[in-house]
């Protein structure tokens, strides 16, 4: 063999387990470490995390964490216990791909969890509605978990990129009590830990064609140093979805927080 050709192999059997190695170290979590990520993300109102079980500090019932059902993955969207909330990882950074079929990595949601998290009403989500400064708009959202803040946050950083602006305002809006269109399902617009972005970009599987077979086409024309901005204060984009929804971002830090210990990275 040629000292070359010797030398190409031993290379790439080095990147081949390095690979590997780093398929290891960035292992998915446990479910008992989502778990405990989750707890962490809201310690005002997670007080315990059980075998079965989430214990709130409202004093209301403990939350199941699995229903025992098996689901399909609309089944899931539809009706998603804490457990399917878990089961897909987000992946973190300023790249982005079309989804796999059914990567749909925060849009399955506990409906229960986040009733208890922000309110079960429209009244009681009201209640903690507050106005934030969003270049110039006031924008209502909950100030429950840091929501507020992180949003403020996340413009202050948004602001010293003027170029960003025109992506960014108007606001297509936050607080919404409202279903998800085409579902029964509570939006995150209705906890007011949701905001949308300038339509005038937006690209969403519905508008774009998709039906109930699965979502159309992936496009995005949103920067994505705006998605590593968020990312960086607790919120989600919609354009990590196979049913994508670039203009949505939403308040889910336990989600940045399993990322970040899974080592997704959406840029490999």
């Amino acid at each position: 063999m040629r000292r070359g050709s010797k030398s190409t192999c031993l290379r790439a059997a080095f990147l081949f387990l390095s690979a590997c190695v780093g398929e290891t170290l960035a292992a998915d979590p446990t479910l008992h470490e989502k778990l405990e990520l989750l707890a962490r993300a809201y310690p005002e109102m997670i007080a315990e995390v059980g075998k079965d079980k989430l214990t709130l500090r409202d004093g209301g019932a403990a939350l199941p964490i699995d229903d025992g059902r098996q689901k399909s993955h609309a089944e899931k969207l539809a009706s998603g216990d804490i457990e399917d909330s878990l089961s897909q990882i987000y992946p973190l950074g300023a790249c982005a791909r079309p989804p796999a079929a059914d990567f749909d990595p925060g849009r399955i949601r506990s409906e229960a969890l986040m009733k208890r998290l922000y309110g079960g009403s429209a009244a009681s989500i009201r209640r903690d509605l507050v106005s934030v400064d969003w270049f110039g708009e006031r924008l209502k959202v909950t100030r429950r978990h840091g929501v507020a803040k992180a949003l403020q946050a996340v413009e202050g950083e948004l602001a010293a990129r003027p170029k960003l602006k025109r992506y960014l305002v108007p606001s297509a809006g936050t607080f919404n009590w409202r279903n998800i269109a085409g579902t029964r399902t509570l939006s995150v617009h209705s906890f007011g830990a949701a905001i949308d972005l300038n339509t005038g970009f937006a690209d969403y599987w519905r508008w774009s064609g998709g039906g109930k077979s699965g979502a159309a086409a992936y496009r995005n024309r949103y920067p994505l140093d705006i998605v590593e901005i968020f990312e960086k204060h607790g919120f989600i984009w919609g354009g990590r979805w196979y049913h994508f929804d670039t203009m949505h971002f939403e308040y889910r830090p336990e989600l940045i927080a399993i990322a970040k210990q899974a080592g997704a990275s959406a840029c490999r």
